[in-house]
């Protein structure tokens, strides 16, 4: 993850750059921007802290941007298929931005705030393109609204909320998917009680100007560390979370990738709002497939591969990348995402492979420097999350 000194010298920084080096940390290029991959402490202490107390990450080269106006819920449902016109205001959800084959150009999440305004978080490296995509596809309808004068925090743990609380009073009455603006220690903040560790969280939108001084109060907290994008990568992989350019991006649908959950009633074949998003007819017919293979029967074709967990059955990390085999040495898939996971305390992986192999308890063998390491598909997550849903 190195980089040159040219490089470097062309990486974005966010707000909190200088406390991150104030702190210790060991920046990394990620997204176009210098970012802590870990603090002294290491990546597995940062891990285990965030399970047992608060972890607080630096999540702000992520894109910022609100949809306002009396149409903006309808036109930002014609490009995913989710149900974005019936979500509550005060409440939050995942999506997906879909291109015209069923490709995920992103994911994201989005909250609706009320009187006709959506406040969307999408990934860093897709910012720049999500907007002009948002901004062509539906522009017209809406005022898109970028926010790059925000910064963004995430403060992940069981013990998350007793440090937010303190001060930010109240805060303890929002439950999982849910929040909204709020002062914490005085800072104006937009805050949903949500993440991206698998563990009960909010992350909290901020003006960048008191990005800094808002962090270095929730520091000053006894439950909270400052935790790096190495123990942030190893704690959503535990969660059984995508990260989009590796485990979805333009070539995988949402069936494709298991993220069926995240398609609503309202939007499939049969509910009042069926279809009418990029790529519907191969999603949809997926859909369709994936029902058939839960009743069990097969359809194949028309959904040849399936993303799943694994874990080795050896104590050999399997990383993304790498080939996945039937134990007849037929090639069927490959890894994603794959690390030893501190919580789990096993080698873990996320990975897509053919539909007929992808039955929990099937066993597959990776190919790590062509040798074979047996490993069974597992349920997801690895680790049970612990969000708050009162």
């Amino acid at each position: 993850m190195a980089a040159s000194a040219s490089s470097d010298a062309q990486l974005l920084k966010t707000p909190l750059h200088d406390l991150h080096v104030e702190l210790g940390a060991r920046m990394v290029p990620f997204a176009g921007y210098s970012m802590p991959v870990q603090y002294p402490a290491g990546l597995m202490a940062e891990h285990k802290h965030t399970r047992d107390a608060a972890g607080l990450f630096d999540i702000s080269h992520m894109g910022q941007l609100r949809l306002v106006g009396p149409d903006a819920a309808a036109a930002f449902e014609t490009l995913m298929p989710v149900d974005v016109i019936d979500l509550a205001p005060g409440k939050q959800r995942y999506g997906l931005l879909l291109n015209d084959e069923g490709g995920i150009l992103d994911d994201l999440m989005f909250f609706n705030e009320g009187r006709g305004s959506i406040f969307v978080i999408v990934n860093g490296a897709c910012k720049v393109a999500d907007l002009a995509h948002v901004q062509q596809k539906i522009g017209a309808r809406c005022d898109v609204q970028p926010m790059p004068e925000h910064a963004l925090l995430a403060l992940q743990g069981p013990q998350a909320v007793a440090a937010l609380a303190r001060l930010s009073p109240g805060i303890e009455r929002f439950v999982f998917m849910t929040g909204g603006a709020v002062q914490i220690g005085g800072i104006p903040a937009f805050v949903t009680r949500s993440g991206y560790t698998g563990e009960d969280g909010f992350e909290i939108s901020v003006a960048g100007k008191d990005a800094e001084a808002l962090a270095r109060l929730l520091l000053a907290q006894p439950e909270v560390k400052p935790i790096g994008l190495g123990a942030r990568n190893s704690l959503r992989l535990e969660a059984g979370l995508c990260l989009y350019g590796n485990d979805i991006d333009t070539t995988t649908t949402p069936v494709e990738a298991s993220l069926n959950w995240a398609i609503q009633k309202v939007r499939r074949a049969g509910g009042a709002r069926e279809g009418g998003f990029p790529g519907a007819a191969k999603v949809l017919a997926q859909l369709a497939a994936a029902t058939a293979g839960a009743a069990g029967r097969t359809d194949h074709d028309t959904l040849k591969r399936k993303r799943v967990g694994l874990v080795a059955l050896e104590r050999i990390p399997v990383r993304d990348g790498t080939v996945l085999q039937s134990f007849e040495g037929q090639d069927i898939g490959i890894v994603t995402s794959g690390l030893l996971g501190p919580t789990a305390d096993r080698p873990i992986a996320m990975g897509y492979v053919a539909t007929a192999f992808s039955e929990p308890g099937t066993r597959v063998q990776a190919i790590v420097r062509g040798k074979p390491v047996a490993m069974e598909v597992s349920t997801l997550p690895f680790v049970p999350t612990r969000y708050y849903r009162g």
